[in-house]
């Protein structure tokens, strides 16, 4: 049977106790005002049991921190026996009876940066109706004894009855030691006969979080080893074992389960330190505004961890200093005033707090967050006219132009659609001259003309205007008068263009017309008819040069006979276009246009049509067809009669014409044969105008020997058929450019290989470095703008030395005479009638000459000038240190440099 040894369990109503003592143990009043620095209340009572502990929280102190930002410090007046931590939690220093010596001490808040300090009384006193037996310690820790298990009685099996179950260990969070504190002993009934070792398994034990609870092993005592933190883990589950020396199970595992109490050790946290929400202006009360969540990691079952929300403070309080309320449970925030005016203030600032302990001041804890309330707007302010009258005035015909600016003011929030400006005309402007427009930025309303103005119709305009918003006015607002303004607009007289009437206009007459024939009278009028103004007129634009006109009053003559054929007449009709001037300030001018239908008369004979044709030698197979041409229309032109003329006697002896229709006729052959050739035939050809108007054509014929096709075999058709003499120019033209791009062609290549074969001759291929040389600004010339004769190279015995050179023939950029030390002359050495020996007699000397100067007496170089610090290639070392080179490798450069192979790299040959 399963049963509990020892004294009876008072470990249970300890816990119990201690909790209750926690969570609502002290009674307090007192209230607090609203948002005032400090304790809230001077003396704080609390009731207690007779003995205190060593860590048992007794009560809580609320300082109240309205801006949230100072730091407090607690102290307690009794150090020795009460201490106070950073969250305001009051708890014994040390374990002792409660007497009267402890019934009252000191609790003190300074402020870290300010040293500012405040002071409230705590007074104790013992609860009667505790009594006795719970409040003693209990004398000795309680015993859990393992249940028997299954015994063979009589050689049956008997099952241990299980009539009651281990209750759960409670355990407070926070405890603050000693540590290890004893929990409860284990044992077994078999712990007389045999020596027993008790463990325990499970979380906290040796498994993580591991070394929370440990049991001595020979004792079973169980004992916690730290303090606990319900909001980590709120049970621990344990099991119990009990084995012999040998490790052998003598009981079966007993669980243990730890429940762990909570105590308020934690602040409510705001989901967010801000909260913003919104609400129309002029809202009615209990309109919803806004809801604000704080939670409790505290036991929410328990009041340490239930929740009660309050408004601290409210910024600004007009109009009302509570136009706020909070649901201290739910934390919906509602309007509780009316008032409530944008225009006025646009925002509010809420400070809320949220307090556990279901909102005890006294021993709940609490935090505070703040609720940004915006007024939102609303359409109740409508737009009203700066003034009663807007003046303007527009030049005419003028549009796109802004005649007045009108200004309104609206107190709603700007750029929004309450605040935004609708402007209408409702009255003065029956054809729509005018539209208003909003500018965007500054709300004004901009008059502008959108159809031209007459001043001569309508000297001014008064316009009734009305302002709106973009949305309508809140219910029970009504538009005031100032809503409606008077706009005047003065129309300015401007000097107009003048124009003609009609435009264009149209006259008709016939071609041929003589010059010096008046056409008609063409005149404009101006509109202008307040300004005295004269009008003059000009030609502006008459293409065939056939027609003027009077400057005054617009007669228009011709000049020249007008002609319906012309290339200026498109479809009969001649285009002139005149200008009107006025001579008003600053002058204006209009332009018309003249159309001049000419009527057709018969003054184009007839010609034939093609021109040149060919034929057969004998009337068959083949015969030409011809018709007519004439640039003039019916009834001038055709029907055509066609006929040969009686002379020269051989026309219509060897051809005949016959008439196919009235604009065709063929012609044939009138003989067997014709001897191929080019034969000119006249034909007479006449219209049909009133008079009629007759014309002889030349018509080129080519007769030619035909084959069975009636197509022209000999040679003679291409000379017949004939190219014109410009077919022939351009032809001869196209062959001789064509002869001299190929003749420039061949130079260009020649040149060019000419270059490359010079190139070569200096520069072997393979040592070619002419990607690399970059070519410079030329020092001097070539042998073409020397002075000397290169001829005498072979004589260099006349070579004259450089003193008797005449001065006016030096070049320039010969080495200056006087400008620098002479050097002594060397003689000139016998006519050695090879050049080489000369050039190594020379070498000797300039070798043997101490004095010998950067120039050779034979050779001379472009001079550079003096004072250059680059040195001269004569100045090189010469035949003299020539010797201890190796001049081999000039066999290897090819034939080029064969000789001065020989002449260095032979040896002393």
């Amino acid at each position: 049977m399963c049963r509990i040894a020892g004294a009876p369990w008072t470990l249970l109503p300890l816990l119990a106790l201690l909790a209750a003592l926690h969570q609502a143990p002290i009674q307090a009043t007192g209230e607090i005002t609203l948002c005032k620095t400090g304790f809230p209340e001077d003396v704080y009572s609390a009731v207690l049991s007779r003995g205190v502990h060593e860590g048992q929280p007794l009560l809580n102190v609320n300082f109240s921190n309205c801006n949230g930002k100072r730091k407090v410090h607690y102290e307690s007046s009794e150090p020795g026996d009460f201490k106070v931590d950073e969250d305001g939690v009051v708890y014994a220093a040390r374990s002792f009876p409660l007497a009267t010596e402890h019934a009252k001490f000191l609790i003190y808040a300074q402020d870290k940066e300010t040293q500012e300090k405040w002071q409230m009384a705590v007074k104790l006193s013992l609860n009667p109706t505790i009594t006795d037996s719970l409040v003693k310690e209990p004398q000795e820790v309680e015993e859990i004894v393992f249940p028997r298990q299954l015994s063979n009685h009589n050689g049956y099996l008997q099952r241990q009855k299980r009539d009651w179950v281990i209750p759960p260990i409670n355990l407070p969070e926070n405890s603050r030691g000693p540590f290890p504190q004893e929990l409860v002993r284990i044992r077994s009934d078999r712990d007389k006969n045999l020596s027993l070792r008790y463990s325990v398994t499970g979380p906290g034990a040796d498994q993580p979080p591991t070394g929370i609870f440990i049991i001595n092993p020979i004792s079973g005592q169980l004992s916690v080893t730290k303090p606990l933190d319900r909001e980590q883990i709120a049970r621990f589950h344990l099991r119990a074992h009990a084995v012999d020396i040998n490790g052998n199970q003598v009981e079966n595992p007993i669980d243990i389960v730890i429940n762990v109490i909570d105590m308020n050790d934690n602040r409510p946290e705001f989901l967010h330190q801000v909260w913003n929400g919104t609400v129309p202006e002029g809202s009615k009360p209990g309109t919803y505004v806004m809801t604000v969540t704080a939670i409790d990691a505290d036991d929410p079952n328990t009041l340490n961890g239930m929740l009660r929300y309050r408004i601290l403070s409210q910024a600004p309080s007009s109009s009302s200093p509570n136009m706020f309320t909070i649901n201290n449970e739910t934390g919906d925030i509602i309007t509780v005033a009316a008032g409530l005016d944008r225009e006025k203030v646009q925002q509010y600032t809420l400070i809320i707090q949220a307090t556990d302990m279901e909102g005890n001041p006294t021993y709940g804890l609490s935090n505070t967050a703040t609720a940004v309330i915006t007024i939102t707007d609303v359409n109740d302010n409508p737009p009203e006219f700066t003034a009663m009258t807007f003046y303007g005035e527009v030049p005419e015909n003028r549009v796109d132009v802004i005649v007045a600016n009108l200004t309104v003011t609206d107190k709603d929030q700007p750029h929004t659609p309450a605040w935004n400006a609708v402007y209408r005309i409702t009255g003065g402007d029956p054809t729509g001259r005018f539209i208003i427009q909003t500018d965007p930025n500054s709300n004004d309303g901009l008059v502008t003309v959108a159809k031209p103005i007459d001043f001569e119709t309508n000297r001014m305009f008064v316009l009734t205007v009305a302002a709106e918003n973009q949305v309508p006015l809140a219910k029970g607002i009504q538009h005031p008068p100032q809503s409606t303004a008077t706009v005047s607009v003065t129309v300015i007289d401007v000097n107009e263009n003048p124009y003609f009437t009609p435009n264009p206009k149209l006259v008709r007459h016939e071609e041929g017309l003589r010059a010096g024939t008046m056409l008609t009278t063409f005149t404009a009028q101006d509109p202008d008819r307040y300004m005295q103004q004269n009008i003059r007129y000009t030609k502006l634009y008459d293409p065939a040069n056939w027609l003027k006109i009077d400057p005054v009053n617009g007669q228009i003559t011709t000049i020249a006979v007008l002609d319906r054929e012309a290339p200026s007449v498109k479809n009969n009709m001649y285009n002139a276009t005149f200008l009107a001037s006025d001579n008003g300030i600053p002058p204006m001018s209009g332009t018309g246009t003249l159309q001049i239908y000419l009527l057709d008369i018969n003054d184009n004979a007839p010609q034939v049509l093609p021109q040149e044709a060919e034929t057969c030698e004998t009337p068959d197979p083949n015969s030409i067809n011809i018709t007519a041409l004439d640039y003039d229309i019916d009834p001038n032109a055709g029907p055509f009669a066609f006929d040969l003329p009686l002379s020269p006697p051989s026309i219509k002896r060897n051809w005949t014409i016959t008439r196919l229709n009235g604009d065709f006729a063929q012609l044939n052959l009138k003989i067997k044969f014709l001897e191929a050739g080019i034969y000119e035939v006249p034909i007479i050809i006449t219209d049909s105008g009133n008079p009629p108007k007759s014309n002889t054509s030349v018509l080129r014929v080519k007769v030619c020997q035909c084959d069975s096709n009636g197509d022209c075999t000999d040679v003679d058709r291409i000379v017949g058929a004939g190219l014109g003499t410009g077919a022939i120019i351009a032809i001869l033209l196209c062959i001789i450019i064509l002869l001299i791009l190929v003749l420039m062609f061949v130079v260009w290549m020649k040149r060019r290989d000419k270059e490359r074969q010079a190139k070569q001759l200096l520069i072997d291929p393979e040592d070619d470095v002419r990607d690399n040389i970059l070519k410079y600004d030329e020092e001097g010339g070539g042998e073409e703008d020397q002075d000397y004769d290169l001829s005498q190279l072979q004589q260099p015995d006349t070579v004259e030395p450089d003193a008797i050179k005449p001065v006016g023939i030096r070049r320039l950029d010969e080495r200056p005479i006087h400008a620098e030390p002479q050097y002594p002359v060397r003689s000139a050495a016998p006519h050695p009638g090879d050049i080489g020996d000369f050039i190594n007699e020379g070498l000797k000397a300039a070798d043997n000459d101490p004095t010998a100067p950067p120039y050779d007496s034979l050779l001379v170089f472009d001079y550079e000038g003096s004072g250059s610090t680059a040195g001269s290639l004569s100045s090189l070392n010469s035949s003299s240190s020539g010797g201890e080179q190796d001049y081999d490798y000039l066999n290897d450069w090819g034939p080029r440099f064969k000789k001065l192979a020989d002449m260095y790299g032979g040896g002393d040959d």
